[in-house]
């Protein structure tokens, strides 16, 4: 059975919310049911947000959550969870808690690990307000990650883009960024039990997390007690699979582009999160709230679809639903049946008792295709407003020919969508063309300024686009002086930016992201990855940073992570990869945060700013 994030870290949870016992252990078997109290922070409840909806929490014993930082009742005959990041805010709250004599017992549970001076801070004050015999149990519960879908998580790290890339960012701020990366990481390979092969390009963020969690993993690995059982665990491949760690500067475009796809186009256009979704109904103005996770059937068969395809099938499921209501309103009777003459009674009896079992099934279907038509009229209404299948064509042709018609792209610019719309589809451009004319640049910039579109963003890869170029001719220098020179002028990370200038512009549609992981999965000697370094942590490591004898592959499981930012495209286009391979393989897809296109833009406009280019108007989405 292939590793499935969101099971494993919701069987963590379940455990928790069970006072850390296994389910259905004797704390819950006993005649008389235990019920608790939940608190939470903001993070941990985003953590479990997409996983246990707020039904399902009495289910555990739940009868009442609350959020850390609010105040809260005096309840002193119940137990109290809490499940909370490890912060000295948290600890102190705890503290005041547990001193006011809040709850009967508290089962504290951190998000990561405790680290030691917060733990000597929550004994001492406790200990002063004579209440550490209230504290009951203290867990690491590694889950410092947000599972959105069984092959997709975020370590909800907000604008890492902006903080790696920042001009003025100093080494310690880097480091610390870095550690946190390397901390949410560890939690999601502490919580499926496996210890990665790592695989990274040279130089950049990739290659410091990628060190970083090698030397996290191997003096973890040296306890004798440690959260890693791959031999003993029977419920995944004997295999280890391979973490592919890249950087977002690896693919920009990726970031930035419009795409057709169902769930990328929910996500883009109405602003999907935490796998939930408000938009208006179709008649009047009240707003509805949907879940979209894989309890919705349509979501997980038609998520990468293009969208006229959701429609056509939108239609099919609905016809299929009249089809078969029809069919038991004739069984039992109904409108359009044959009247019941009484002389059948054991026959038509029968087919009322199928009709009546049949009815939460027809009703369930039925809420899916109303809340699926309802989104996609939503979805249709911004298309048609924004004019977004024109981005989208536009997009593709220039990302697979290197280049458009002037006529065309400046058409667009001056014609439907927001400023936001205008401003990546300019970017896209920038990104597409090996060389841009000075003066297409100039007519591109005028329609921008034309459309009052604040041109930072723009100016910003255009900046970093003429630094690739500068270096990739300035052959006679080292390459080490050569990133030196960059980093002092333009931030820490710019060096992968400078060796990923091929892939930005590479010429086929499949993502470079997932041709690098398919070679890197299928571990063949190939030239697009052979300088790839290598981090096993399960070796001895050797002076380049690689233990020498680690697995070479093919791997069957990869967990592939992109640093500054991801998005349903890539992971729609690395599922794809994983289904088409015989047989087929397993890839999981993470990031540091799920961004929008417009909240990618809005990071590249921040950086933009710091470093003193363009300006403008506002980039809102008006």
């Amino acid at each position: 059975m292939a590793l499935n994030l969101r099971h494993k870290q919701t069987g963590c949870i379940v455990r928790m919310l069970n006072l850390n016992q296994p389910p259905n252990s004797g704390i819950t078997n006993s005649n008389e049911e235990v019920y608790k109290i939940l608190i939470l922070d903001k993070f941990c409840r985003d953590i479990l947000s997409p996983l246990i909806h707020v039904k399902d929490l009495r289910k555990h014993g739940i009868t009442l959550y609350f959020l850390i930082d609010k105040e809260r009742q005096t309840i002193p005959d119940v137990p109290a969870i809490y499940f909370v990041q490890s912060s000295p805010s948290n600890i102190h709250r705890i503290i005041t808690d547990a001193s006011r004599s809040l709850y009967e017992s508290f089962h504290l549970n951190f998000s990561s690990s405790l680290p030691r001076p917060l733990l000597e801070d929550l004994a001492t004050g406790t200990l002063k307000s004579d209440s550490i015999d209230k504290i009951s149990k203290i867990y690491d519960q590694y889950l410092e990650f947000v599972t959105l879908e069984d092959n997709m998580f975020s370590l909800a790290q907000l604008d890492t883009y902006v903080q790696l890339n920042d001009p003025s960012a100093g080494d310690r701020e880097i480091e610390e960024i870095v550690e946190r990366i390397v901390g949410g990481l560890f939690c999601v390979f502490a919580t499926l039990a496996v210890v990665p092969v790592i695989r990274c390009a040279r130089g950049g963020p990739a290659e410091m997390v990628a060190s970083g969690l090698d030397l996290r993993l191997r003096d973890h690995l040296i306890q004798k007690n440690n959260l890693f059982s791959e031999g003993g665990n029977l419920g995944s491949s004997f295999q280890r699979p391979i973490l592919c760690i890249f950087d977002r500067n690896f693919e920009l475009s990726v970031g930035i582009q419009h795409d057709w796809s169902y769930r990328p186009l929910v996500h883009d256009v109405l602003g999907l999160k935490l796998n939930r979704l408000s938009v208006k109904e179709e008649k009047g103005n009240a707003i509805r709230s949907y879940e979209l996770d894989d309890s919705d059937p349509f979501w997980g068969a038609n998520g990468s679809s293009p969208f006229p395809k959701v429609a056509e099938e939108i239609e099919t499921q609905l016809s299929k639903y009249k089809q078969d209501v029809d069919e038991v309103n004739r069984r039992t009777g109904g409108k359009d049946g044959v009247e019941f003459d009484g002389q059948d009674l054991i026959g038509n009896t029968k087919h009322l008792m199928n009709a009546v079992n049949s009815l939460p099934e027809l009703t369930e279907r039925k809420k899916v295709i109303d809340k699926h038509t309802n989104i996609a009229t939503v979805l249709l209404g911004e298309i048609k407003e924004r004019s977004l299948d024109s981005y989208c064509n536009l997009e593709n042709d220039m990302l697979m020919k290197g280049g458009i018609d002037r006529n065309a792209l400046l058409g667009a610019l001056k014609g439907k969508g927001t400023k936001v719309d205008k401003l990546r589809l300019a970017i896209i451009y920038l990104l597409s063309a090996e060389t841009t004319p000075q003066s297409e640049l100039e007519a591109v910039e005028a329609a921008l300024r034309e459309s009052d579109v604040d041109t930072c963003a723009f100016q910003y890869v255009k900046k970093i686009k003429s630094l690739n170029v500068s270096l990739a001719s300035a052959n006679s220098a080292s390459k080490s002086d050569l990133v030196g020179w960059a980093e002092k002028l333009y931030g820490q990370s710019i060096s992968v930016v400078t060796a990923g200038m091929k892939n930005l512009l590479s010429g086929g549609r499949q993502l470079q992201l997932t041709r690098t992981v398919e070679a890197l999965m299928e571990g063949k000697p190939n030239l697009e990855v052979d300088s790839y370094l290598v981090f096993d942590p399960r070796t001895p490591k050797s002076s380049s940073g690689a233990g020498g004898n680690y697995s070479k592959g093919p791997f069957k499981e990869a967990v592939v992570f992109m640093i500054g930012g991801g998005n349903y495209v890539e992971y729609g286009s690395l599922q794809e990869l994983a289904h088409r391979q015989q047989p087929a393989k397993h890839v999981i897809y993470g990031t540091t945060e799920l961004l929008t296109g417009a909240e990618f833009v809005e990071q590249l406009t921040l950086l933009g700013q710091k470093m003193g280019l363009g300006g403008g108007s506002t980039i809102s989405s008006q």
